[in-house]
C-alpha cells in the first residue's frame, strides 16, 4: 500500500492567491500565473500543466521542491484562471509562444528548468522548435511527464477514424462539428456523474492499484472544470502535432523523461522514444502501473526523479562554472 500525499485542490472561485500575477499575450490573452520566491538560489522551476487541468495539478510538486528553486507555475490560455483563447489560437503552437511571454515577464534572468505534463511537455516542446538559443544558456534543465513529441492518434479505433475521415477530406468539417456543438453539451453537461468517474478512472489511471477513489474523484474535479468549448478548440492540434524535430534542442541540457506503463493517454512507447531521441543527456524513469496522472498516484517517485534532475543541473553548473 503506498503512502504517497494526497492533493487537495485549491478552489479555483475567489481571489487569486498571493503572489498571483497577470501575464498577457502579444493577442491579448490574460494568463494566470503564480510564483513562489525562494531565497538563496538563482534558479527559477517553470511548471507547465496538462490539457483541461490547470496549475493546480503540480500542487504537490510545488510543495515537494519549494525553498529549492522559484517557481512559478501558469494556467494555459483557456484553462483555471486564465482568459479564453479564440478558437483558431488553441493550439500548441501557440500555447509554446505563449510559455516564451510567461519566461519573458516573469523569469527575464537567470537559470531556468522547464517542466510539463502532457500538453504541457507539448508546450515545451514548442518553444524549443520557436526558440532554440535559449537552451542551454537560459534554460538548463526539462523535466517532461506523460506526453509525447507526436503520433497520438495513429493507432487503435479513433486512429482509423480519423485516418478515413482525414482521406476523405472531412477532418476540418468534423472539427468545425465538435466545436459547434461544445456549447450545446456544456449546457447540458452534468458534473460529478458516475459515467465521469469510470471515464476519468479508464483515461487517467492505471492498475487497479493506481486507483484510489479518492484520487479519481478528485481528477474528475479538476477536468470537469474546463467548459467543453475549450477541450473542443484544442482537441484538433493533438491530432497534428508533431516535434520530433525540437528534441535535439532540449538534448542540449540534462533532462528527465517520466513515462507510466499503463498510461492510455500518452503510452509508454512514447515516453521511451522521447528519451532515445532526446539522446545521451536524458534520464527515463518508467513507473509501473501508473496511469496519465502519475504525479498523483506516484508522488513520491515523480518527487525524486525532480529533485534528482535539479541536482544534475545545479551539478554541471557548478563544474562548468
Amino acid at each position: 500500500m503506498r503512502s504517497d500525499p494526497v492533493l487537495t485542490l485549491p478552489p479555483l472561485t475567489g481571489p487569486p492567491p498571493p503572489g498571483s500575477r497577470t501575464v498577457r499575450t502579444d493577442d491579448g490573452v490574460d494568463l494566470h500565473v503564480e510564483v513562489d520566491e525562494a531565497v538563496g538560489t538563482p534558479l527559477t522551476v517553470v511548471l507547465s500543466h496538462g490539457f483541461t487541468a490547470r496549475l493546480a495539478e503540480w500542487e504537490l510538486q510545488r510543495l515537494a521542491l519549494r525553498g529549492r528553486a522559484r517557481l512559478v507555475l501558469w494556467d494555459q490560455r483557456g484553462h483555471g484562471r486564465s482568459a479564453a483563447t479564440p478558437l483558431p489560437d488553441a493550439t500548441i503552437d501557440r500555447t509554446g509562444r505563449d510559455l516564451g511571454q510567461v519566461l519573458d515577464a516573469v523569469v527575464p534572468s537567470g537559470p531556468v528548468v522547464l517542466a510539463g505534463h502532457s500538453m504541457g511537455g507539448m508546450s515545451v516542446m514548442a518553444l524549443a522548435r520557436q526558440r532554440p538559443e535559449l537552451f542551454g544558456d537560459r534554460v538548463v534543465g526539462v523535466f517532461l511527464m506523460a506526453t509525447s513529441a507526436g503520433g497520438l492518434v495513429e493507432t487503435g479505433l479513433l486512429g482509423r477514424i480519423v485516418k478515413i475521415i482525414r482521406w476523405l477530406r472531412l477532418l476540418p468539417l468534423y472539427l468545425r462539428v465538435l466545436q459547434l456543438l461544445a456549447p450545446l453539451l456544456e449546457r447540458f453537461r452534468r458534473r460529478g456523474s458516475r459515467f465521469g468517474r469510470w471515464f476519468t478512472r479508464r483515461l487517467l489511471f492505471g492498475d487497479r492499484a493506481d486507483a484510489d477513489p479518492a484520487a479519481v474523484r478528485l481528477v474528475q474535479q479538476l477536468l470537469e472544470e474546463t467548459p467543453f468549448p475549450v477541450s473542443a478548440a484544442f482537441y484538433a492540434t493533438f491530432l497534428d502535432h508533431e516535434e520530433y524535430g525540437s528534441l535535439p534542442v532540449i538534448g542540449r541540457v540534462p533532462t528527465t523523461v517520466v513515462a507510466a506503463t499503463h498510461d492510455r493517454l500518452t503510452p509508454v512507447e512514447h515516453g521511451r522514444r522521447l528519451a532515445a531521441e532526446i539522446g545521451d543527456r536524458a534520464e527515463l524513469v518508467l513507473v509501473p502501473g501508473a496511469g496519465h496522472s502519475v504525479n498523483l498516484t506516484r508522488t513520491r517517485v515523480v518527487d525524486t526523479a525532480f529533485l534528482a534532475l535539479l541536482d544534475r543541473v545545479e551539478t554541471g553548473r557548478e563544474l562548468a562554472g
